[in-house]
């Protein structure tokens, strides 16, 4: 069990030895179940498009375009799977007890994401900031959004953040064909990029309590 948990914090060992199916598995777990915030999703999306390209094999040989297209489904997916778990739990899911996956203060970290940027349009910002985009679904359908407009921002979200970061790995390879030794540098680099937002919005709430 051990072992399996650290190869899903593990891009290279996902995509290594489960393939495709442990990629797409992966990306709609961190983006739909609340136990799936610490997956890698950011740095495994980018390395999605850099095998694509280098090592097409390891991804059964699916072209770059459908790769695409199934990653943002199984990113869609995700979100969806959150709502109806945040619709189905509704208030109870604030009065539940921190236990070793859940930790209301990630699904307030959130609503704070709610709060500051206009309800629908955190589930497009969320998606670029780990921990949130797990819990932003899970609290749209908490509060009830409207599910049109959840779907929405819903699709676009993963459109841009898939479409992003999977195009960005892709191209490097072309490049600069040796970016596979880089690889750890490549992940620090986004792990603290996207981390940035979330030690700001942590301080300022600290300053103002």
């Amino acid at each position: 069990m051990i072992e399996f948990l650290k190869t899903l914090t593990d891009p290279n060992s996902i995509i290594q030895y489960g393939g495709i199916g442990l990629l797409l598995f992966v990306i709609f777990a961190e983006t739909g179940l609340f136990v799936g915030f610490f997956l890698p999703g950011d740095n495994l999306i980018l390395l999605a498009g850099i095998i694509c390209r280098s090592k097409p094999e390891l991804l059964s040989g699916v072209p770059f375009g459908v790769l695409l297209l199934l990653m943002m489904a199984a990113a869609i997916l995700g979100n969806c799977f959150g709502y109806w778990f945040g619709l189905k739990s509704g208030d109870a899911l604030f009065k539940k007890e921190d236990t070793f996956f859940f930790k209301k203060s990630r699904l307030e970290l959130a609503r704070k994401y709610y709060e500051k940027y206009g309800g629908n349009l955190a589930l497009i910002i969320a998606r670029f900031l780990p921990v949130v985009r797990t819990f932003a679904p899970i609290l749209a359908g908490a509060i009830k959004v409207n599910f049109f407009k959840f779907m929405i921002f819903n699709i676009a979200g993963s459109v841009i953040w898939i479409g992003t970061l999977a195009t960005l790995g892709f191209y490097l390879v072309y490049f600069f064909p040796q970016i596979g030794n880089y690889l750890g540098y490549i992940f620090v680099f986004l792990i603290v990029i996207t981390a940035l937002p979330l030690l700001k919005m942590l301080i300022s709430n600290r300053k103002k309590a």
